[in-house]
């Protein structure tokens, strides 16, 4: 069949590995060039949705010079847009799991444009708060990885889903890399507002996006003996498992370092003296590094123990910090730092999705990523507002970078320490297969 039919399949009855598997799984004939457009549209939403959130920090001292705010209100409303996606990824992932992505995603689509565009046409800070915080945040749960996970784990082989993972989480990356210089571009030239214009203008996209991506819908997300298998019943297996509630917790710190760095790292770079230009070359380079490293954690991710992975990742990029922000920054340091953290990034994504579905299978595989990252976003609001409160009171980010390398080495031990077995449940779907 090839590498490629390995990956995706045909998704016929042939495709499927086992007898058991073949009964297990109904699936409709699906064809290569389909499945490569569903992967496609979600990674393109991916692509959009993260890229254009993950530059806004860009943005944040120009805007609250020209707008005559602090730095902690701009940061207030990406701490808000932590919130908002976290506390509504759940809720967002449950009814996809339901009812499918697509209405999910368009509304989500919809709901991101908007926020944009409150934020480009904001004089004060409250709509920024609630177009670039809570509005983009609820469009992120519809239109992000919980989402787009859903997609790609109906489209790949089982045998895959790993790297699938960390394929469409790349595209996230993709985004940031090319998104970061535009923004660049528009800030040099003709303002930050120009800059937002031009990222309402991308965003548009991700509407043909997520209707061509959410046709996965039609492709199955359980096996026989999940047919039975309720919400609450999934929730508490969830509860009762410790490994998932160390990745949860974990996950938090996860949350806390990438936001402090993707809202902060520009007025960093700002005060210690070094030009616009570094703070989106370093984006970019985060951007560019993390295409390789998704597409690798995921391959990594269907060979070897996911948990050892992701806690080697936060211990790594928790001393990757401490080396950068203990010494003042350099360009060659600016350019090490982004291509190591880039590499660091959004490994994570692929593991987590992986641990879920290793653990409680693939029926209710948003839900409860979504809880878990719910956990993501409360670290995400404290990085991006409490980096801002720290260094309005303080004058600068020391204590910041400090508490979180600590609590990064903390959760990265834990992590390699956790529980990864699957639910008996699974284990029993398992033996049914073999």
């Amino acid at each position: 069949m090839g590498p490629l039919g390995e990956f995706i399949g045909r998704w016929s009855p042939a495709s499927v590995p086992s007898r058991a598997m073949k009964e297990a799984f109904h699936v409709p004939q699906t064809t290569r060039g389909e499945a490569m457009a569903m992967l496609g549209g979600a990674a393109l939403m991916m692509t959009l949705a993260m890229g254009l959130r993950q530059n806004l920090g860009l943005f944040q001292a120009p805007a609250s010079r020209e707008l005559g705010i602090a730095i902690s209100d701009f940061a207030l409303a990406i701490s808000v847009q932590q919130v908002a996606w976290g506390v509504s990824q759940p809720f967002a992932g449950a009814i996809a799991d339901k009812y499918g992505t697509r209405w999910v995603a368009l509304a989500g689509s919809v709901i991101y444009i908007v926020g944009i565009l409150l934020t480009v046409t904001a004089r004060s800070t409250w709509p920024i708060v609630l177009g670039a915080g809570l509005m983009i945040g609820v469009g992120l749960s519809c239109t992000a990885s919980g989402i787009t996970a859903n997609i790609s784990a109906r489209v790949v082989a089982p045998s895959r889903r790993t790297l699938a993972f960390g394929i469409v989480s790349a595209a996230g990356s993709v985004g940031t890399m090319f998104t970061a210089p535009i923004a660049a571009y528009f800030l040099n030239h003709d303002g930050w507002r120009a800059g937002l214009w031009a990222f309402l203008i991308l965003a548009l996209a991700m509407l043909p996006a997520a209707w061509i991506g959410s046709r996965a819908d039609r492709l199955p997300n359980m096996v026989a003996n999940d047919r039975h298998l309720t919400l609450g019943s999934a929730l508490g297996e969830a509860r009762r498992h410790g490994g998932y509630i160390v990745m949860s917790l974990a996950f938090f710190v996860c949350g806390l370092q990438l936001v402090f760095l993707t809202t902060h790292l520009p007025t960093y770079l700002a005060q210690c003296g070094m030009d616009a230009s570094y703070s989106a070359l370093a984006l970019m380079l985060i951007g560019g590094f993390n295409i390789l490293s998704s597409w690798l954690f995921g391959w990594l991710g269907d060979r070897y123990p996911k948990r050892l992975l992701l806690g080697g990742i936060y211990l790594l990029r928790s001393a990757t910090v401490a080396a950068f922000f203990m010494y003042p920054p350099t360009p060659l340091t600016v350019v090490l730092f982004g291509a190591v953290m880039g590499t660091l990034w959004l490994g994570v994504i692929p593991l987590v999705n992986g641990l879920v579905v290793q653990i409680f299978g693939l029926r209710f595989l948003s839900t409860l990523t979504g809880i878990a990252f719910l956990s993501h976003q409360a670290g995400s609001f404290l990085g991006a507002w409490g980096g801002g409160y720290l260094y309005d009171l303080m004058g600068s980010y020391d204590l910041a970078w400090k508490i979180g390398v600590l609590i990064g080495l903390i959760a990265g031990t834990a992590q390699l320490l956790m529980n990864d077995r699957p639910t008996e449940r699974v284990l029993a779907a398992e033996a049914a297969a073999d």
